[in-house]
């Protein structure tokens, strides 16, 4: 008989128990959309960090890592389909005055072309190029949505940063080839500056040949042309066949 009049109060705990545990599960974080790099001060993910003055969009920001959240935060959007949501891809996205902004970061940098050319080419196609501004950022595909001013969002995607390094926990594999492309890179700038250093220096030599040997020929074109006699002498002692030679004073003359 306690048992029939203790299976009410049972039966509200257990749906107060069961009511509880539901608002808990969604509020707790880990029911939400987890960032594989989150900041360690305070737990945001770092791409909504790379949003343009996320600290005043903060509040409103939207963090996905499918394309079902992303629409059901922003619309079904046709291009959101064009965007393969592989493991790894995130997006964050906020509205600003020139539009909403749509930062997708995949997790590898082949996943990154790949959905380039399918938003490129589908934007190429659908014609909505005069309400969407798009552009590849690093590893990011960024679009503008809802465009109002093509200037103002593309202003708005100058400020989307791509700053990430990439560390090897090992020796990096590709080490080789840069130090590869760097001889060939060096080598090919080295035998280009010398042989620019040789032409223009061939080029000089004869330029400044040329301007000295005009200006000498002027300079003796000009004392010719204030002679008022011409002799082939040059100044040695001659017959004075022609009359042109002075004649030689006697007070010069050495005398015994």
């Amino acid at each position: 008989m306690s048992i029939l009049r203790s299976a009410p109060v049972l039966l509200l705990c257990l749906v107060l128990f069961t009511a509880g545990g539901v608002a808990c599960f969604a509020q707790n974080p880990a029911s939400q959309p987890k960032s594989q790099e989150v900041s360690d001060d305070d737990g945001i993910p770092v791409l909504i960090k790379h949003l343009p003055n996320w600290e005043s969009v903060q509040a409103q920001a939207i963090f996905a890592d499918n394309a079902e959240d992303l629409k059901k935060a922003l619309g079904a959007e046709a291009i959101f389909d064009q965007i393969e949501f592989t493991p790894g891809t995130e997006a964050a996205a906020a509205r600003y005055d020139a539009g909403t902004l749509v930062i997708v970061e995949p997790p590898s940098p082949q996943v990154s072309v790949d959905i380039d050319a399918k938003l490129t080419q589908f934007l190429a196609g659908s014609g909505q190029n005069s309400q969407t501004v798009y552009r590849r950022i690093g590893n990011y595909n960024a679009m503008v949505l809802d465009v109002t001013n093509t200037d103002a969002a593309s202003a708005l995607l100058d400020q989307v940063k791509y700053e990430k390094n990439i560390r090897w926990l090992g020796e990096n594999p590709f080490q080789y080839k840069r130090a590869e492309r760097s001889f060939v890179v060096t080598t090919s700038d080295i035998f280009i500056s010398t042989v620019l250093v040789i032409v223009l220096g061939m080029a000089l030599s004869v330029v400044g040949g040329i301007l000295v040997g005009l200006g000498f020929f002027y300079f003796r074109e000009q004392k010719r042309a204030g002679m008022t006699h011409f002799t082939d002498a040059g100044g040695m002692t001659r017959l004075n066949l022609d009359g042109f030679t002075p004649d030689i004073v006697p007070s010069k003359l050495l005398k015994h």
